[in-house]
């Protein structure tokens, strides 16, 4: 539908990444969008091309990182909305957190205190994810609470938890139930089911991850996208399994990450934010989590779990513009005043993490975008 939008992903694919996905819509219908590359494309971390290569389409569902975090956070304000849950009550009430300056509202702007990430998969390698997560949310808060801002895995995954404390039911059927169930995205959450692994986007080789979580039998957590008839995968290459170690030490459904979904689907998501909430939560919710909460020491303003004015994500765009990136490459930006919902997928972590010019491919789509609002 774009030949701009299809040259810039032609130039970032495989350079930046083996697959990609872009979709661009304007006053809520699509402007643009464009596929390239291929789902699997390398057999090892040395970059020897796979045996089998199948192509990414639009229908593609790639792991979303820590875009997971905006469906937590809005699981969590739709329990505020409920009554079940308070931003400002300390999260004592319901987690051990000695310090009762420790609220959701800190826990959603990175101002708690606590550590960036913790690796609980190697701190207990031989324990099971309850183990695991109640080691998690006993993290100690150790920096000043209130700010400044620092950005943190282990506050998401409290936030997470608390969620499901106060909804009454494990976190990914709670965004089966308040997101996903209410807006019809029928092709995400957590721990893709074996029909959806022919569609889902490799990430990085961890060969260690061979016999892992996803292979090994079922969980309360399997298959939360359809099931069905296990597809092969290449040995040590994460197919269909969240990439993020600490979300995989969990069991595959965190407050931070696990979240896998294709770019429709996110696009509708994020119209829902942009036209004010829809059926998933009142205009002055929406209101408040885009809200500037004050979170200083950032590069950006920071509203409730949600990025405003990112330069990472938002480029040309500029202050207005929202949304959030994920580790495996990908980003979902929002710019309220032009009317604009721009959607990246790309699994830039394949074969391995650290590869250059996903902050260049994000701009060269933002910049699109700026032009087809124009």
């Amino acid at each position: 539908m774009s030949d701009r939008l299809d040259a810039i992903l032609a130039d970032g694919v495989p350079r930046v990444c083996s697959a990609a996905v872009a979709l661009i819509a304007v006053d809520g219908s699509v402007a643009a969008s464009a596929v390239a590359g291929e789902l699997v494309r390398y057999a090892d971390a040395e970059g020897t091309l796979a045996a089998d290569r199948p192509p990414a389409a639009r229908d593609s569902v790639f792991d979303l990182a820590s875009i997971s975090k905006l469906f937590t956070t809005a699981v969590v304000l739709s329990l505020v909305e409920a009554g079940r849950l308070d931003l400002d009550e300390p999260v004592a009430a319901w987690l051990p957190v000695g310090d009762p300056r420790v609220t959701l509202r800190r826990l959603l702007t990175h101002t708690a205190g606590l550590q960036p990430t913790r690796r609980i998969d190697l701190e207990l390698p031989d324990a099971d994810p309850a183990t695991r997560m109640a080691a998690m949310i006993g993290t100690p808060v150790t920096g000043p609470v209130g700010g400044p801002y620092l950005y943190t895995d282990v506050g998401m995954v409290m936030v997470g938890r608390i969620a499901e404390l106060a909804g009454g039911a494990p976190l990914d059927t709670l965004v089966g139930e308040r997101i996903t169930g209410l807006l019809g995205l029928a092709d995400t959450g957590y721990r893709p089911g074996p029909a959806t692994l022919p569609r889902v986007a490799a990430t990085e080789w961890k060969p260690e991850r061979q016999g892992s979580a996803a292979t090994d039998g079922p969980s309360e957590h399997q298959g939360t996208v359809a099931g069905g008839t296990p597809e092969p995968q290449v040995p040590g290459c994460v197919r269909g399994e969240v990439h993020d170690e600490t979300a995989y030490g969990l069991g595959g459904v965190a407050g931070h990450a696990g979240v896998f979904a294709t770019a429709d689907d996110l696009l509708t998501f994020g119209e829902t934010l942009r036209l004010g909430g829809g059926g998933l939560l009142r205009p002055e919710t929406v209101a408040e989590m885009l809200r500037d909460q004050g979170a200083e020491g950032a590069a950006f303003r920071h509203g409730l779990g949600v990025r405003i004015g990112d330069p990472a994500i938002v480029g040309p765009l500029g202050a207005a513009a929202f949304g959030h990136s994920g580790f495996t490459g990908t980003s979902l930006v929002v710019d309220p005043v032009r009317g604009l919902t721009v959607v990246l997928l790309t699994n830039a972590v394949h074969p391995v993490r650290g590869r250059d010019g996903i902050r260049g491919l994000r701009h060269a789509v933002a910049a699109e975008a700026l032009r087809l609002a124009g």
